[in-house]
């Protein structure tokens, strides 16, 4: 069956999503977050349910290429106090989506976004900027809740609209990552959370042949997008790098919001 033909997706529809796909693998090896863009694009082009099966292994070969680029510079004991929080979140959000319909999916993600990004600016302004804030700070109470809150919200959103980028993003930056170490943490991170998340999208039906025949159209864009990430994030100081961050997720909110 022609790709171009499985949802009636014109030619316009067609360039959009490989963009879209570029832009993810651009986020991953340089501005995490900024694929709520290319999830606003696909769910716009396609189907808004359909789109998260599509997307979701496109995300998967970004995550790829990011863990190679990065894997030196992962952050291990945050990933494994995270990932118990985040498999609650997927499972609660796969119960979501049996009865959410796509309105109510984008009002949510979309308000969540934008409060979590409001949280963060505030901490980051409030805080003292003498003394930058490290990793291992997430080994105290506070920390420790504060980890699992967000992975909580991270699964969720990751598994109901593949948004959990922004909200991982802002938790690395409130627990003071650098840019690399911030980079390597979310590639493994996101690497393992999407892989895991197949066997749901598939038994909601969002993983199907149609799907992976796109995919297997859009992939290869994935790779240049990837390349100029990681060509332009060495170019790119980590005040200028945070300020991107929190501005992709502001405009994915606004985005689901107002879609």
């Amino acid at each position: 069956m022609n790709t171009m033909t499985l949802w009636h997706i014109s030619g316009w529809g067609l360039a959009a999503l490989a963009c879209a796909a570029l832009l993810v693998g651009f986020s991953k090896t340089a501005v995490s977050g900024a694929n709520t863009v290319s999830l606003a694009v696909f769910a716009a082009v396609l189907p808004a349910r359909a789109s998260t099966g599509v997307l979701l292994p496109i995300l998967i070969a970004g995550d790829v290429l990011a863990v190679l680029t990065y894997r030196r510079h992962a952050h291990w004991p945050t990933l494994w106090r995270l990932f118990p929080a985040v498999a609650a979140g997927v499972v609660v959000g796969t119960l979501f989506l049996v009865w959410a319909d796509d309105a109510v999916v984008r009002v949510s993600i979309g308000a969540i976004l934008l409060l979590m990004a409001g949280v963060t600016v505030w901490r980051r302004r409030t805080a003292d900027r003498g003394a930058e804030p490290e990793p291992d700070a997430v080994t105290t109470r506070s920390g420790r809740l504060k980890a699992r809150s967000y992975g909580v919200l991270g699964g969720f959103t990751t598994m109901v609209a593949n948004a959990g980028g922004p909200v991982m993003s802002l938790y690395l930056l409130s627990a003071g990552f650098r840019k690399l170490g911030f980079l390597g943490t979310s590639a493994f991170f996101f690497l393992v959370v999407n892989v895991s998340k197949v066997p749901f999208s598939a038994g909601l039906g969002l993983i199907d042949g149609r799907s992976l025949l796109l995919d297997a159209a859009l992939v290869v864009f994935v790779v240049p997008g990837a390349l100029i990430g990681k060509w332009a994030v060495h170019r790119i100081n980590q005040r200028l790098f945070e300020r991107l961050v929190i501005a992709a997720t502001v405009v994915g909110g606004v985005q689901l919001l107002l879609r």
